[in-house]
């Protein structure tokens, strides 16, 4: 089973998955960074260059990719905090995954990422930015978690033992 985390940026996926995936003894597997290697730059790069529009297309097809060879596998997710929104991804999250949202209060997710450096879209419109893709976080995810208050470490074992 592929078990894929989503959430807004600050909301712990990468770090929580890589515990869960340590846990379980399986592949963690970062959007993110897959995308960084077949593009041959950063993200903050693709954003700078080509723009978000470009990276939402790498994005579907990193993720495309992604689920295709390891849905059948046991691996853990981290996706991006947008890749909700490339036309596709909710569906495909909800019929190939065990799709899991990190969910956070802004105020949280603001003091995590600090000044947000090396993340593109963490800007004025950072609330409104994750307001507006709850909807979209609710309808890929298959549980939801609330991380406020709970170390990675607890939210890797409540995904464990209430998921998995």
């Amino acid at each position: 089973m592929l078990v894929a985390l989503t959430g807004f940026m600050g909301s712990g996926k990468s770090t929580v998955g890589r515990i869960v995936a340590d846990a379980l003894g399986c592949t963690f597997l970062d959007l993110d960074l897959i995308i960084e290697k077949k593009a041959g730059k950063s993200i903050p790069q693709i954003f700078e260059a080509e723009g978000e529009r470009e990276f939402r297309r790498l994005e579907k097809k990193a993720l495309d990719d992604t689920v295709s060879k390891y849905c059948e596998s046991t691996a853990v997710l981290a996706l991006g905090g947008g890749t909700v929104t490339v036309p596709g991804a909710v569906q495909l999250l909800q019929e190939k995954t065990l799709c899991i949202y990190l969910e956070s209060s802004a105020e949280t997710l603001l003091e995590r990422i600090g000044n947000g450096e090396g993340r593109p879209l963490a800007d004025e419109n950072f609330a409104q930015r994750l307001e507006s893709r709850e909807p979209l976080y609710n309808a890929a995810a298959h549980v939801t978690i609330c991380t406020e208050g709970l170390s990675p470490e607890d939210v890797a074992d409540e995904i464990i033992i209430s998921c998995l």
